[in-house]
């Protein structure tokens, strides 16, 4: 004991941390607070700490690469001894960090704590939040079976509906135009280092000013915050009935945190590793895609929502609910802590889980889209076909064999996912048809890893015979219009 002793006294004369190790552990909480009620944030961060541990577990055998990253995910589920152990432990405390940081965020804002002085707490926390979405969302991706690349696809979608940026924002989140290897290796770096190194970041920034402020003492009715008085008001309650918080009140955090270890154990045992499933491949549309839970009411509201309500809800939605949860603090930052007197408080959180869990729960037999059905097997019209030349009818056999007729309807027959074929040449000119082929957009997926460029050639001639009889093509109208500018004659 002795030997151990001089070795730390040598520590901390060179680092100095015994001292703030002490001051964290003795520092004072209001007695009331020592609640069950004050425990998720700590277990959040246990959590937090298990997916470090694992992910760094995970890391020395996933392989970033489109081609092979399907294989790693097989080689640790069925021949790494516990791989499949810590790939489930790692998916399900994914999930449990998740809701730990969703209820916290909830207590904190029943219980007024984001009131002065802890208005930049708050803001971080809701930093921390939507760091950890990101975390989930990324993690998801790393599967890349097939809903990894139709969730991307989705997402993808999404970020090209912002105004100016989405293009430059979809190029920079796929590594290009396509869903390929490069969004792999972007994901992968997002997930194993930029954002686990904010987060590390953020939550010591958070634990500090927690320590530094105080936790937030037990809202009683009655007890008004005010910026005059708050602060000695709080460390008169510290004095009078305040505890340590080394012994008094860590031994409930340390036991939830024991606890939900235990659950996500359980869980990862019990119903094993997600996925991955099927490999990633944009011709199998016979899948029924759908995100982890924590995303499940988003997927409930695109396919419930009309298409002309979308973009406003995605790209108007969030931001106005994510202004307003930074806003909190200065809207509302005096006046009552106490649950019992803000009603409105307490409705909102109401309001807000069952609407969320309504979605959620529509998500489990809610369409993706309206029609499911594949549609592979009905002919091409023979109208379509008539006087065509030999590269529009290879195009019309690729048009088959890649089961495009399950998205598209042509003749009123096929799926309705996407729009009706039948007059796509006047919408699209002969670029744009190759673009949308190789690139995809909207919810449309990429091709241009699944197509030769002989096959995109014939598809693309097939499309563009698809107009009204006696309409001209966009192609043909762009081609007069600069015919008509430039005053030249064909």
């Amino acid at each position: 004991m002795r030997i151990i002793s001089q070795i730390g006294d040598w520590f901390d004369r060179r680092l100095q941390l015994a001292a703030p190790i002490r001051e964290a552990a003795a520092h004072p909480v209001p007695r009331n607070t020592a609640s069950w009620w004050y425990v998720f944030g700590s277990a959040a961060l246990t959590v937090f700490l298990l997916q470090l541990v694992t992910g760094i577990l995970l890391a020395l055998i996933y392989v970033p690469s489109a081609s092979e990253a399907w294989n790693s995910l097989q080689a640790l589920n069925h021949d790494v001894t516990l791989g499949w152990f810590i790939r489930a432990m790692h998916g399900w405390g994914s999930n449990f960090m998740v809701a730990l940081v969703l209820i916290h965020m909830v207590q904190v804002f029943l219980f007024g704590a984001y009131k002065f002085p802890r208005e930049l707490t708050w803001i971080v926390g809701v930093v921390l939040l939507l760091m950890t979405l990101g975390m989930a969302f990324s993690g998801q991706v790393l599967r890349f079976d097939q809903d990894a690349y139709w969730g991307l696809g989705i997402g993808a979608s999404i970020a090209s509906r912002v105004p100016f940026a989405g293009p430059t924002i979809v190029k920079l989140m796929l590594g290009g135009p396509i869903i390929a290897g490069s969004t792999l290796s972007r994901f992968f770096a997002l997930h194993v280092f930029v954002i686990p190194g904010m987060l590390i970041g953020f939550v010591c920034l958070h634990v500090l000013m927690v320590l530094k402020l105080g936790i937030n003492e037990w809202p009683m009715p009655g007890r008004v915050v005010k910026r005059s008085s708050y602060l000695s008001e709080y460390h008169e309650l510290t004095k009078k009935d305040g505890a340590p918080f080394v012994p008094y009140a860590i031994w409930k955090d340390l036991f939830f945190a024991a606890f939900v270890l235990l659950a996500v154990a359980g869980c990862a045992l019990y119903f094993g590793p997600f996925g991955p499933t099927g490999r990633p491949d944009p011709t199998i549309i016979q899948t029924v895609p759908k995100p982890d839970y924590f995303f499940l009411w988003l997927y409930a509201l695109l396919s419930l929502l009309p298409p002309s309500m979308e973009t406003p809800a995605l790209l108007i939605g969030p931001v106005v609910v994510i202004i307003g949860l930074l806003l909190l603090p200065f809207l509302s930052g005096e006046g009552e802590k106490s649950w019992r007197r803000r009603p409105i408080a307490v409705l909102t959180v109401l309001l807000i889980a069952i609407t969320l869990g309504t979605f959620t729960h529509l998500a489990g037999f809610t369409p993706w889209s309206p029609h499911m059905n594949a549609w592979s097997g009905d002919p091409v019209p023979e109208r379509v076909l008539h006087g065509a030349t030999a590269l529009q009818r290879q195009g019309a056999l690729v048009f088959q064999a890649k089961q495009c007729r399950n998205c598209h309807s042509l003749g009123e027959l096929g799926g309705q996912r996407g729009p009706a074929l039948d007059s796509v040449a006047v919408r699209l000119t002969h670029d744009q048809l190759i673009r949308q082929v190789i690139q995809g957009g909207g919810n449309m997926p990429a091709y241009g890893k699944n197509l030769s460029p002989a096959e995109t050639t014939a598809l693309v001639a097939f499309l563009e015979i698809l107009h009204p009889e006696g309409q001209a093509t966009a192609h043909e109208a762009a081609r007069d219009f600069v015919l008509r500018e430039t005053g030249t004659r064909p």
